[in-house]
């Protein structure tokens, strides 16, 4: 499928690659941006080819949140339409099978900030900054917050949504806003090899965990366990469970079964 504001690429080592490609823009989100993201998601979930995402912007820039140009001349109702369609992206990622992986560099801000705290890992380039910079144009990130709130605690959220200032990466990474830095020059290379990396193991064993983890994410603590333990038990059914404990018995690469 092909996109306007997008470029997707499948590699043979089963990562799909999802590119942002407004630079001329900062990759910011405008309408259709926001619609194509949600598409090319659900497209790479529902890929046998894929078993990880990869989620990155073209040129200096990862994102600079969303397109100012779309904002005046609406309604309330039409407000909150077009917000909710802004941030549909970041609510699919939670929604999938797949682990999506955004790979960071220049600066992430606004809507762009909440879309790598939505994704489940982050890998980021040493020079990034990253915020929720609408309050400093009379604005707020009250979407964005949302995933970034579940990563740093909630007087740190205030903070960021309050302040509007820029973090740097090791910051960002204390807070656990990312999970990787690397040099600039090496983002590409080591993002690649980390999502490789990923995708080697078993498809169904990874897609579980990462749906047990947002199903039981809310709920009461001993209830998380229960719910944890019944995906876990409905993983040894699998033929990957069976493959791996073989595979480890017998010394040997296991060989996953296509999801």
């Amino acid at each position: 499928m092909s996109y306007t504001h997008l470029v997707t690429e499948v590699g043979e080592r089963f990562v799909g690659v999802i590119t942002l490609n407004r630079p001329d823009q900062l990759n910011t989100f405008n309408s259709l941006l926001a619609e194509e993201l949600v598409q090319a998601l659900l497209a790479m979930d529902a890929d046998s080819k894929v078993r990880v995402v990869l989620l990155k912007g073209a040129g200096r820039v990862f994102c600079a949140g969303i397109d100012v140009t779309e904002l005046a001349g609406k309604s309330a109702m039409e407000y909150r339409a077009w917000i909710e369609h802004m941030e549909r992206p970041l609510v699919t990622i939670a929604g999938m099978k797949k682990p999506v992986i955004a790979q960071v560099q220049g600066t992430a801000v606004a809507n762009g900030m909440g879309l790598v705290a939505a994704a489940d890992l982050a890998i980021a380039a040493d020079h990034i900054k990253m915020g929720l910079t609408a309050i400093n144009v009379g604005l707020n990130c009250v979407g964005p917050i949302i995933p970034v709130a579940r990563c740093v605690g909630r007087k740190k959220a205030l903070e960021l949504l309050l302040y509007g200032t820029l973090i740097k990466a090791r910051e960002a990474q204390s807070m656990g806003l990312l999970n990787r830095i690397v040099p600039k020059e090496e983002l590409d290379e080591e993002a690649m090899k980390w999502a490789e990396e990923l995708a080697q193991k078993s498809p169904i064993a990874v897609q579980i965990a990462k749906e047990g983890y947002y199903a039981s994410e809310d709920m009461d603590y001993l209830k998380q366990f229960d719910m944890m333990n019944e995906f876990f038990a409905r993983l040894c059914t699998t033929k990957d469970a069976k493959e791996g404990v073989q595979a480890f018995f017998d010394k040997r690469n296991p060989v996953w079964e296509e999801r």
